[in-house]
């Protein structure tokens, strides 16, 4: 089973057993750049500088490890080493400020990388409920990072916009 997949089933369980179904809306991701509002006809122009920044990015692995929160509302999975993540963050912020403008405020001043299992609708008893089941849960798993990806809202879910594949993967 696909490691999409694996995470795919422990939202549907956050939904199933805890009313969390928020995580659902969008795919299994750690957000190195928090959403943004922009105009279509601004689209081309944030396409053209993701393909050049990961054109000049390399893949590196991803290690996750067991389950974490923000309490009282967030269930996620831990990402062992942040600092890949934190570098491709930081390389990111410099072109979204020199090249496409945005303003500070729309950056993200610190990543903490993790994947999304429930927010937002995750009542606080319910993450009362929840949090114990994976607190002590084990899990395991790695991915190569070979891409960055552009959600985009569709007013109810976020959609993959586009893939920018790193210069260095095959």
């Amino acid at each position: 089973m696909k490691l999409r997949d694996v995470i795919g089933e422990m939202k549907t369980e956050m939904k199933r057993d805890f009313s969390s179904s928020h995580a659902l809306k969008s795919p299994a991701h750690i957000t190195v750049q928090m959403p943004f509002k922009m105009t279509a006809e601004n689209e081309p122009q944030i396409v053209k500088a993701l393909k050049e920044f990961a054109a000049g990015e390399k893949p590196f692995l991803v290690e996750l490890d067991s389950f974490g929160a923000f309490a009282p509302r967030v269930i996620f999975i831990k990402v062992r080493e942040h600092f890949n993540i934190t570098g491709l963050h930081s390389r990111l912020k410099d072109v979204l400020l020199a090249q496409m403008g945005f303003p500070q405020d729309e950056i993200m001043t610190v990543v903490h990388p993790h994947i999304t299992l429930a927010t937002r609708d995750l009542s606080r008893d319910n993450f009362g409920q929840a949090w114990p089941k994976f607190e002590g849960r084990e899990f395991a798993a790695s991915f190569e990072v070979n891409s960055i990806f552009l959600l985009k809202h569709n007013g109810r879910n976020w959609d993959i916009f586009g893939e920018f594949t790193f210069g260095g993967a095959s």
